[in-house]
């Protein structure tokens, strides 16, 4: 929103004994437009934050209707609930996790103590049985000691996931039967364990897939009660500045409104002058000419294909925004050139129809008065 333009006292009519108090409302009004430029700032903000959350949940809306309505009718839970809530979830989730990690270590036990477990009990004796090659072949060496050490971590090390564990246990089988030979004992040794173990693992597999499941749904859960709680926030803060700016525009309109009450009425000649000075307009400043117009008058069509400008028709408090927005937008095109860009054949052809409308109406105006 632009600040209002510059004016000499002389041309408002306004007699110089008010031109201090002209000029109290102008500083008045232009504190009003800076104030309404930062408002709309920030409305801008928080609704390209609503814009960016719709989208998200558009694309990632693919649940049941029925998920959708129970989500309609949510309601937004408080920060401080989010965070108990979080926290309980949590610690059942660990609980459970536990109480699965506990399962698994039952599984571990089996395959360690089958009578063919004692080689992958221990981390492989490299230097001691001359394996030159190992480090090379192996990236990531594993065994069961140092499974069992981590499940039984109490510092916070260990694992965290029973899937981690599931993984090294396998990573002990395979880095046998990758270093070793397919016709060797040990290759054979850690081939059918790691078959005896699998079978175990699909026992235990559905009750951890379960457990992997309700913890998406309730971290879904979590993400939408944050994303309501933003939302909620945002829509406070855009009421809140919506209703700031109707006040601010209400009290702009009063002083427009006070100002023009003091000016004297336009003359014919500054009117005639007016509609010349509209003419000179680049095709941008003439539809924002036109909106003035509308703005008084909602009966006239700015974007009509033909139009047709009565300025005679005009209220008082029209014609002087016009000749304030007329002056500074004259002023801002002489000190530099506008860009018409691609349309300039249309922007031409527009100006030149709105002008003629000017220019038919005055002279339709003027026949009048000499008849």
């Amino acid at each position: 929103m632009a600040s209002i333009p510059d004016f000499e006292i002389a041309e408002t009519g306004i007699s110089k004994d008010n031109s201090a108090e002209a000029e109290q409302f102008k500083i008045r009004v232009d504190e009003i437009f800076q104030k309404v430029d930062e408002l709309e700032q920030k409305v801008n903000e928080v609704e390209q934050f609503n814009l960016n959350s719709s989208k998200k949940q558009q694309s990632s809306s693919k649940g049941s209707s029925m998920g959708k309505e129970r989500d309609k009718g949510r309601q937004v839970p408080s920060i401080k609930k989010q965070q108990q809530d979080a926290s309980r979830r949590e610690a059942a989730a660990a609980k459970r996790m536990q109480e699965l990690m506990r399962q698994f270590g039952t599984i571990v036990r089996q395959i360690t103590q089958h009578k063919w477990a004692w080689p992958f009990m221990q981390p492989v004796d490299v230097k001691g049985l001359g394996l030159h090659d190992y480090y090379e072949i192996i990236e990531k060496p594993m065994d069961f000691s140092t499974i069992k050490n981590q499940m039984e971590a109490k510092d916070g090390t260990g694992y965290k996931n029973v899937r981690d564990i599931c993984a090294d246990v396998r990573l002990v089988f395979n880095n046998a039967m990758k270093y070793n030979d397919e016709g060797s004992d040990v290759h054979l040794m850690a081939k059918t364990l790691l078959e005896k173990f699998e079978e175990k693992w699909q026992l235990l597999l559905p009750k951890v897939t379960e457990e992997e499941r309700r913890r998406d749904e309730e971290e879904a859960e979590a993400q939408l009660d944050m994303q309501l709680v933003r939302e909620a926030a945002h829509a406070k803060v855009v009421r809140d500045l919506c209703n700031e700016l109707y006040e601010v525009d209400t009290h702009l309109e009063h002083l427009r409104e006070t100002v023009v009450q003091k000016c004297r009425k336009m003359s014919t000649e500054e009117k005639r002058n007016l509609g010349t000075a509209i003419a000179r307009l680049s095709m941008e400043d003439l539809n924002k000419a036109l909106e003035i117009i509308a703005q008084s008058n909602p009966a006239f069509q700015a974007m009509a294909e033909e139009v047709e400008i009565d300025i005679d028709a005009q209220s008082e408090s029209t014609l002087w925004r016009l000749k304030f927005f007329v002056k500074d937008a004259l002023e801002l095109q002489s000190r530099s050139a506008m860009s018409t860009g691609g349309n300039n054949n249309y922007n031409n052809k527009r100006k030149k129809e709105i002008c003629d409308a000017i220019a038919k109406t005055a002279k339709k105006k003027s026949k009048k008065t000499s008849s």
